[in-house]
């Protein structure tokens, strides 16, 4: 007998393929067979995938990027992308086809829709996508990454939260240990495009603490290269003993030591945060374009786990204030630390293995 067949679609971004490989794993150990299918941004990931899963690589478009020459071809890289999936999915029929969004996921979905298979879509941020809004009404089931998750009406999501990779497992609810009269751990990291504005802000924040907080902080802090001499001497002139560096690769550890973490709100930090389980301020990225780093970031704020300081005031003094607030009340950390536990979904990724075989099941 014919193992069933997971097709799963995910655009060119970490963000689409890390949540797509914790699925095509776990799928693969149910017994089901896996095909990817991205573009070329996507498959610099694909490395990561285990060599079971059969990688497709689909010529998709994007309207967001490129110029007007680009644009105009857009719909014609998109429908002959649909018709590749059409005949693909005529010779090795899915039993279910799951879309992670961006661009790359438009054809497999749209072709799983014109055929009705049983298929689904995941979205990880708190608003929709592009594709993920485009397919919200036109799919059997929508898993929502981040909770609550902005829906079209008539539209009903299925909180399964964000996967996690297994670094972050291994320390879920990890024991915090809260403020004291020890040193105690800062962590600071943000996205590639928007860390600049941490750089610029934290260490001066730091540099402006009592002293006897201050001079018990280890701070750990992700700079791109071009930022990082400049953190680096402030740090230094303030006395604050710090470690900068442009990435570190055990962030999972660094968090579970934290006493406090201040970062951006991308849907895979804030799902490792409440999985680990850390106080932290967030920051959303005010340059996306539909805030989704501000969705991000409300259930932890709404669970009493973070502080959110916008851009527009997220200044020095703001943020001395909040870490001396937060590091000040060991009580209040503490509380802080088991609300973000309370908002984590560390099975997630057995979440959206139950979603696929109850299409599966219901549709067989």
């Amino acid at each position: 007998m014919t193992k069933p067949l997971l097709v799963i679609a995910a655009g060119g971004t970490g963000g689409h393929m890390f949540p797509a490989q914790a699925l095509a794993e776990a799928m693969l150990a149910m017994g089901w067979r896996v095909t990817l299918t991205t573009d070329a941004r996507g498959a610099r990931y694909v490395g990561n995938f285990p060599d079971a899963v059969k990688i497709e690589e689909v010529n998709a478009a994007t309207f967001a990027r490129g110029g007007i020459a680009q644009k105009i071809t857009a719909p014609f890289k998109l429908l002959g992308g649909v018709a590749s999936a059409l005949m693909a999915f005529q010779k090795d029929k899915p039993a279910v086809v799951v879309g992670f969004g961006g661009y790359p996921s438009f054809p497999a979905i749209a072709a799983a829709r014109l055929l009705n298979l049983p298929r689904m879509i995941h979205e990880q941020n708190g608003v929709l996508g592009r594709v993920n809004q485009l397919f919200a009404k036109r799919v059997n089931a929508v898993a929502c990454g981040t909770w609550p998750t902005e829906l079209p009406d008539g539209v009903e999501g299925v909180f399964t939260g964000n996967p996690v990779r297994n670094a972050v497992l291994e320390r879920e609810a990890a024991p915090y240990i809260p403020p004291g009269d020890y040193p105690m751990s800062l962590v600071v990291i943000g996205g590639s495009q928007g860390a600049r504005i941490l750089s610029q802000v934290v260490p001066e924040a730091i540099t402006k603490l009592p002293e006897d907080l201050k001079s018990r902080l280890r701070v750990a802090h992700q700079a791109r290269d071009e930022d990082a001499e400049m953190a680096e001497s402030v740090y230094a002139e303030g006395g604050i003993q710090a470690e900068v560096a442009p990435f570190f690769d055990d962030i999972p550890n660094r968090f579970s030591e934290a006493q406090l973490v201040i970062s951006r709100s991308g849907a895979s930090t804030v799902a490792d945060l409440s999985v680990i389980g850390r106080p932290s301020i967030l920051v959303p990225f005010a340059a996306a374009v539909r805030d989704e780093q501000t969705a991000n970031a409300r259930g932890l704020v709404d669970a009493g786990a973070a502080i959110l300081i916008p851009e527009s005031r997220f200044t020095p003094e703001a943020v001395a204030e909040q870490i001396s607030t937060i590091l000040s009340a060991p009580d209040g950390a503490m509380k802080m630390a088991h609300a973000a536990i309370s908002a984590g979904k560390p099975d997630a990724t057995e979440n959206l293995v139950n979603l696929v075989e109850t299409l599966a099941k219901t549709r067989s």
